[in-house]
């Protein structure tokens, strides 16, 4: 009997709403003064640690984790369209970084957190917990290994074959790659927005957090015989 080797890349991906979110925000002041900057930066910085320690509680949430550094001061002297070296400008940093499991705590975290003088929210990403990751993982390396069972049964009927049975399964690059290179690991895509709103009945600005679905995919290649 005509034996046919039939090798394929089967591949899945689903989308899963996101469970939690890693936000971060910063202090920055700057000015002539570096004694009245760096006071200013550890304002903000009180300020915004206390907004996150009032909601902190690693079991319960909304903030399961936290940190920050410490502040950092330091000076340039910018020159004019002039080509003349200015008098010293300060600048003062700190980060923080909150991960929340609860989004409408996060939101309403924002609208306070922008409130204060010297403090920006600068990105928020966007994650799964680890146990819906894994076991998104298995799902969708599961129907990755299908999808090329049945792609390697489409051609096998197209030639006049019939059943196919698996003979090696392996990631991205691993069977017969000469340059034995491989794609690596699967990404997992995190999308999401940060907007700010219309404003409420009293006039007060809001944000809206809009969080996106995540992408967990998976790609596998294999090697059938088509008898």
């Amino acid at each position: 009997m005509t034996e046919t080797i039939i090798t394929v890349q089967g591949e899945y991906s689903a989308w899963y709403p996101a469970e939690r979110a890693t936000v971060a925000a910063s202090v920055r002041t700057d000015g002539p003064g570096r004694d009245d900057v760096f006071s200013r930066a550890v304002e903000a910085s009180d300020a915004l640690r206390n907004l996150i320690e009032s909601i902190h509680d690693k079991d319960a949430g909304p903030v399961t984790w936290w940190s920050s550094d410490s502040v950092r001061v330091w000076s340039e002297r910018p020159w004019n369209n002039e080509g003349k070296q200015l008098d010293p400008v300060f600048h003062a940093a700190v980060d923080f970084t909150a991960k929340f499991m609860e989004f409408e705590a996060l939101a309403r975290w924002v609208e306070s957190a922008v409130g204060i003088d010297g403090v920006a929210v600068n990105s928020i990403e966007w994650a799964l917990t680890d146990a819906t990751r894994t076991s998104a993982t298995v799902e969708v390396r599961s129907r990755a290994v299908k999808d090329a069972v049945a792609k390697a049964s489409v051609y096998a009927q197209s030639i006049g074959l019939g059943s196919v049975t698996a003979i090696a399964l392996a990631d991205p690059g691993m069977l017969g790659d000469p340059s034995g290179g491989g794609s690596g690991p699967q990404p997992v895509f995190a999308r999401g927005a940060m907007r700010s709103a219309a404003f409420d009945s009293s006039g007060t600005p809001q944000v809206a957090l809009k969080p996106e679905e995540i992408a967990v995919a998976s790609i596998v290649d294999a090697r059938f015989v088509a008898k």
